[in-house]
């Protein structure tokens, strides 16, 4: 039998499994949304990619194919995606990255993320009745951090890049400049912001036809003054973005609505290059972004929060193994709202947060057969010195023993529904990743505290968890995905599903996935979810159950004795290739 005959069997029984199927087989447990396309892996030998475009693994791709290295295709695929996807991510926007050098071994963190500007306050969200006023943080000028992706993605290629900056840019100007039909991701987010984007002069000129409503699926959408600005970009470098006609532009539009964000901001910016969380899970090395990402250090507790539970022999997706996977993002995100911050603003026990002791004494609070309400979850008691399937991710690996994993994003659809006029650039919303009160929630729902308020120069908590994996000092996987809260919840499911249950990594993404976020107080499920019989046991449990899609797209690379392959999340119209 031939391998295309037997990977075509293997499929259609994967998406027509039926309810016989035993509780531990995976099979019975593809999310809906998860069958939209084939879930067999690409494969190759030099080097594999996985992004949410198509237009951006191209761009991937071609860097290769012309000589260039895993940090020009990355660089290449992340301005193109910031053409392609301008509802979740753009240049107006940040990230994280987290790659591995082949040539050294070294593992790098970089953070590129927005930062608030030198004007920002701490209460400047608060009414007169000291409360927060709804929608201020996420819609508007006030809601704009400084951007830190064009100055992060050319400062990692000037270090470890080897083409011409210009060949790096020339995928996404062309992208910005001819067009692309618009796909039905981007017509759903056009369609919701629509309202919002219409408040906005330069916002109607892009994305509204014509004759009037915002641009269908199929239309054609045209970039021309951001191919302007990436033009610009390619011929100056960062200062023709920090101290060109855009920093000029937004500052006056700045000034003009009122907001804090001036051009000084943009040049006073620094990219920080920090240590990146390493830990030890089932004999593989992990390495992902530290705080101010809370994304890779709840990955890490997540995982071994749940190490010692032998989750395969309860079965996968069973009511137990949900309920222990359920009490651990419960306990991480409690965490997350007393703990994590800017680790330049306030201290922040990684270390303390990552020990056994305290993994061991958290998972000893989780009843046996009961659901925990919210108000029973409190983060863990630790001595600390005093002190929205928006966003988009790549992965990228090659045959040298190079990784990157990088998270990019400008927070909302359309972030804060502004366009800087004559250059084409989507403003984020990154603003509303602070607390804009203790114990207030975001627009993903989650609840921050002290440690995440907004100062002057501040980076706001993010749930973005780019993380790589080895295996005998050997890569293994690069992971990540975007989607708000939820991203924690989807990487860290991932790599249990691959690790613990032994699931090939493409079932692992397409399975039906879970998300509790301690606040609000609901299991979320994947229809059509693990079986009635299981949600019952649940709801019996005690668990707010709700069957609903977990807007989370996942996109990984892996290698294995020599083999690299590379999944894009079938949820999602993102692309695979590898040769």
């Amino acid at each position: 039998m031939s391998k295309a005959l037997k990977n075509s069997i293997c499929l259609f029984f994967l998406l027509t499994a039926c309810q016989s199927k035993p509780p531990g087989s995976s099979s019975l447990f593809v999310a809906q949304g998860a069958t939209k396309r084939e879930l067999l892996p690409a494969e190759g030998r030099r080097y594999a990619i996985s992004t949410q475009g198509d237009f951006a693994t191209r761009a991937g791709r071609e860097m290769f194919e012309s000589g260039g290295n895993l940090i020009d295709a990355a660089v290449a695929a992340s301005f193109v995606i910031a053409v392609e996807r301008p509802h979740s991510t753009g240049i107006g926007g940040g990230g994280f990255m987290v790659f591995r050098d082949g040539k050294t071994a070294r593992v790098f963190a970089v953070d590129f993320r927005e930062r608030a500007p030198a004007k920002a306050a701490k209460n400047m969200f608060l009414g007169r009745d000291g409360r927060p006023v709804k929608g201020l943080s996420e819609n508007g000028v006030l809601a704009v951090a400084v951007p830190g992706l064009v100055a992060g993605l050319l400062e990692i290629h000037e270090r470890f890049g080897s083409l011409p900056r210009q060949k790096i840019l020339r995928p996404a100007i062309d992208l910005a400049e001819k067009g692309f039909p618009v796909y039905p991701a981007l017509a759903e987010a056009l369609k919701e912001q629509g309202p919002l984007l219409a408040r906005d002069a330069a916002a109607k000129k892009i994305f509204f036809s014509k004759k009037g409503p915002v641009l269908g699926e199929g239309e054609t959408l045209v970039q021309a003054d951001l191919g302007k600005t990436l033009r610009a970009i390619a011929a100056g470098g960062r200062k023709a973005f920090d101290d060109g006609a855009f920093a000029r532009a937004l500052d006056s539009l700045s000034k003009k609505s009122g907001g804090v964000i001036r051009a000084s901001d943009l040049k006073n910016y620094r990219v920080l290059w920090r240590e990146p969380l390493r830990d030890q899970y089932r004999g593989f090395e992990v390495y992902s972004m530290p705080p101010p990402s809370s994304g890779g250090l709840h990955v890490l507790q997540f995982l071994k929060f749940l190490a010692n539970d032998r989750l395969a022999d309860k079965g996968f997706l069973s009511a137990e193994s949900i309920h222990l996977e359920a009490s651990a993002l419960q306990s991480a995100f409690a965490d997350r709202a007393t703990y994590l911050g800017d680790p330049d603003f306030v201290n922040v026990p990684v270390r303390e947060l990552l020990s056994a002791d305290y993994l061991q004494k958290r998972r000893a609070e989780v009843p046996k057969d009961r659901a925990r309400r919210a108000d029973e979850v409190r983060a863990g008691e630790l001595t600390v010195r005093s002190e929205s399937t928006e966003t988009t991710h790549l992965s990228i690996i090659d045959s040298e023993g190079g990784m990157v994993a990088t998270t990019q994003t400008i927070n909302g659809w359309f972030g804060a529904g502004l366009v800087v006029g004559g250059t084409g650039v989507v403003l984020n919303n990154e603003m509303d990743d602070f607390s804009a009160q203790t114990g207030a929630q975001n627009m993903f729902g989650a609840v921050g505290g002290e440690a995440n308020s907004i100062a002057p120069g501040k980076t706001p908590l993010s749930s973005m968890s780019p993380t790589l994996l080895l295996k005998d000092g050997k890569p293994r996987l690069a992971i990540g995905a975007p989607g708000g809260t939820r991203i924690i919840s989807c990487v860290a499911q991932t790599i249990l599903n691959h690790l613990e249950f032994a699931l090939p990594l493409r079932e692992s993404i397409a399975a039906v996935r879970l998300h509790h976020q301690w606040k609000p107080d609901v299991l979320s499920l994947d229809p059509p979810g693990p079986g009635e019989k299981t949600v019952q046991e649940l709801r019996r449990m005690g668990y707010r159950v709700e069957l609903k899609p977990v807007p989370c797209n996942v996109m990984a690379v892996s290698q294995e004795n020599g083999l690299l392959s590379a999944v894009s999340d079938p949820r999602d119209i993102g692309t695979a290739f590898a040769r």
